[in-house]
This record gives C-alpha cells, sequence and structure tokens, in this order.
C-alpha cells in the first residue's frame, strides 16, 4: 500500500476566491476570502444516471468507485471495465478511459457486467445533499445482506488512537485555507497516516478514500484506522462496514445508529477522542493499554 498522504490541496478547483466586507470592531474593510467549493457531480453507471452527489471537485473517479462499492454495485477493481470522463479529470492508470467532450461534472462508469438500475431495486434520492449520506440500504438488517461482520484483528495501543486527530489535522490543508470542509484519514495500527481526503461532504471523503483502495486493490481495508474530523453519523459507519474497517475514531459524538451499525458489525467505533481521552462504544478488544514504543 502507498504510504504517501493525497489531497487536493493544489487543485484551484477545491477553493473559490470571493470578495467580502469584514469587520473587526467598528472598523469595515474590504478583503478577499477563500472558501470551499461545492458543485454536483452526476455519476452515471453504464451510461444510465445514477444520482447526483453534491462534492468538492476532486478524487471524482475515487468518489465514484468508493459509492458504488458501499452501494454493492462494484466489489473490486477487476469488475471496472472502462470508464467516461470530461476533460481536467484524472483517470487512473491501467483503466481504459473515454472523453466526454462536451461535458463537466460527470462520471460515467462502465461495469464489466450489465446492470439495469431500476430491477436492482435502486431507489436513491436523485440529489444527495453534501451533508446527507445515507443511501439505498436504510435499515441494518438490509446492510446485512450485502456485508459480512468485520474480521476482529490486531489491536492499536490507546496512545497511538490519541494523536492521531492532531496527525490529521496537519495534513488539512484544504481547511487550512477555507475552514469548511471535512477530512477522513486511513491510518496504520502504529500510526502512519496512509491516506486523507477532504470534501464538502463528510460522507464523500470516505468515499474518495475507499474508491482510492478499491483501484489500488486493498479492500477490505483490514487492521487499519478510519479518522473522522466530525461526527461519527450511521452513513460513515456504514461505509466502514462495506470496506470491512475495523476501528472509526471520530474526534465529535456518535449517532445511536451510528452505534448500532458497529455493535452489528463489530467495528470498534471511538468517539469524543482527544489527545489523552476518548469513549470507546463498541468491540473495545481491539484497544490495548499503551505502547512504550508509541
Amino acid at each position: 500500500m502507498s504510504s504517501s498522504p493525497t489531497t487536493d490541496e493544489f487543485s484551484p478547483s477545491t477553493r473559490r476566491g470571493i470578495p467580502t466586507r469584514r469587520w473587526l470592531g467598528a472598523q469595515e474593510s474590504l478583503a478577499p476570502d477563500t472558501i470551499i467549493a461545492e458543485e454536483p457531480l452526476q455519476l452515471l453507471l453504464n451510461g444510465e444516471p445514477l444520482t447526483v452527489v453534491m462534492r468538492t471537485p476532486g478524487q471524482d473517479v475515487e468518489l465514484a468507485l468508493g459509492l458504488l462499492h458501499n452501494e454493492g454495485f462494484l466489489t473490486s477493481r477487476d469488475e471496472l471495465a472502462s470508464l467516461a470522463l470530461p476533460a481536467g479529470v484524472s483517470a487512473p492508470a491501467g483503466v481504459p478511459t473515454e472523453a466526454l467532450v462536451f461535458e463537466e461534472n460527470v462520471v460515467d462508469v462502465r461495469l464489466a457486467r450489465p446492470i439495469r438500475l431500476a430491477e436492482a431495486g435502486w431507489q436513491r434520492h436523485l440529489l444527495s445533499a453534501s451533508g446527507c449520506g445515507v443511501c439505498g440500504a436504510a435499515t441494518i438488517e438490509a446492510l446485512e445482506k450485502n456485508w459480512p461482520a468485520v474480521k476482529v484483528g490486531q489491536a492499536v495501543a490507546a496512545n497511538v488512537l490519541y494523536r492521531l486527530p492532531g496527525a490529521l489535522r496537519e495534513k488539512q490543508s484544504l481547511f487550512d485555507v477555507t475552514g469548511g470542509v471535512h477530512a477522513a484519514g486511513l491510518f496504520t495500527l502504529d500510526g502512519q497516516l496512509l491516506w486523507l481526503a477532504e470534501d464538502v461532504g463528510r460522507h464523500n471523503a470516505v468515499d474518495k478514500l475507499v474508491g482510492r483502495a478499491l483501484l489500488e486493490r486493498r479492500l477490505p481495508l483490514a487492521d487499519q484506522v478510519l479518522v473522522l474530523s466530525g461526527r461519527a453519523g450511521f452513513e460513515l459507519v456504514q461505509k466502514a462496514a462495506a470496506a470491512g474497517i475495523p476501528i472509526v475514531a471520530s474526534v465529535s459524538a456518535p449517532s445511536s445508529l451510528a452505534v448500532q451499525t458497529a455493535q452489528r458489525f463489530g467495528i470498534t467505533l471511538v468517539a469524543f477522542l482527544r489527545q489523552d481521552r476518548m469513549n470507546v462504544y463498541t468491540a473495545p478488544e481491539r484497544i490495548r493499554p499503551h505502547d512504550n514504543a508509541a
């Protein structure tokens, strides 16, 4: 697995320069501000409209593949026949790609097998807001039909977990510029940051990580820690279960359905993670005492 964290920090498409009037006490001044970009991305599956996702531009292929994996349409890179992409969107190495000359903000994923969305029972709403990632499978029982429980794997030291939010924050360069973006990071059990994704949508950031893992043939993501910069909602634990991630850690609060989902799939769910404290809600056996070498 590549150990180089990735982000879209150098892409101008991830941000917008906006003139503002800035107040400091009683003083007003004109000043430019940099805000996070949010644009629609239309996803097609075998040329058929699937959904529209509000996202931060960049890593669009990974986002599309991660979403398709989470929904059960795509389980490995071998099932990916080709892609149709607009100009400016990077194509992964080794995947046949067709140019969409007159389109933008579109990704068409072509699978090696035919599939009709209506016959597959696809019911996702056409427009997915960047803050809501709940997909077609609406219940935990339905999820269990697609994904097995996560393997137990190895444990992580508590003091390693304590330093992961800081390690994630240090690499959030897009947040430094805009202040309006979520991050998800994938770490090894010894605290090494493997991959980072930032996006206006929490679930989009996780999809981008899962999509990259699919391209690199690394699924399931056993013995990894997913760290979230925001709240641990149901949809994020759902995506971790689909990717086989055993440990999910959030700096903020979990929801009740997130805890139930983690319990059902055997995921270790950590929340309110700080420098020297955390709450462990499920599968505590994956967390061991301090590692003096960490």
